[in-house]
């Protein structure tokens, strides 16, 4: 049986799930909604406030899955209880993060060293946050309800100037360690 698979999921309050009978899950919450289409072979039941979610056979792509749909729905309702967020740090002279408004679209403006500003829209369900502390490196806060789609966007923007190995420099996950190479002259 998986470790993963067989724990229920518990359903929060203020979080409703609706189940169909086509395996669609629909998760309600007080930060949005969410839905996922769950494969058939996959048993997703509500029982007593939880969420049980149960295979069929033991071939492994039953077990696989089994996992798989637990965590996901598992995600979902943390996702719309209390949602996700990524940091990114911003690292380079002259280098800048700064959240702003273009027309009615809310946007990410970033100077990274080339010679355009890079705008970077987020997908619905996204916000940015910017903060810059003279004195320290620019911090990018990503923040929304559905996790794959956080991490996401975060990769994104981290590969707009991943960080270098010499000097550092480039978009990295806050906390994140970049390992360092010695230059040309190390090796005399």
């Amino acid at each position: 049986m998986s470790r993963i698979g067989k724990l229920p999921v518990e359903i929060t309050d203020g979080v409703s799930v609706d189940v169909s009978d086509k395996n669609h899950v629909t998760v309600k919450g007080p930060k949005g909604q969410l839905s996922l289409q769950i494969d058939p072979d996959i048993t997703v039941e509500k029982e007593d406030g939880q969420i049980v979610v149960s295979r069929p056979t033991e071939q492994k792509r039953h077990k696989a899955l089994h996992g798989l749909t637990r965590s996901l729905i598992a995600n979902m309702v943390q996702g719309v209880t209390e949602g996700y967020t990524k940091e990114l740090e911003v690292i380079g002279v002259g280098y800048r993060a700064e959240a702003t408004k273009v027309g009615s679209l809310d946007v990410l403006e970033l100077a990274l060293g080339f010679s355009h500003p890079i705008y970077f829209v987020p997908p619905s369900g996204i916000s940015f946050e910017a903060t810059t502390v003279r004195g320290q490196n620019p911090r990018v806060k990503i923040s929304g309800i559905d996790k794959q789609l956080v991490g996401q966007v975060a990769a994104k923007i981290r590969a707009l100037r991943p960080p270098e190995p010499y000097k550092g420099k480039g978009i990295r996950y806050a906390g994140e360690q970049v390992r360092r190479k010695a230059g040309k002259t190390a090796a005399r």
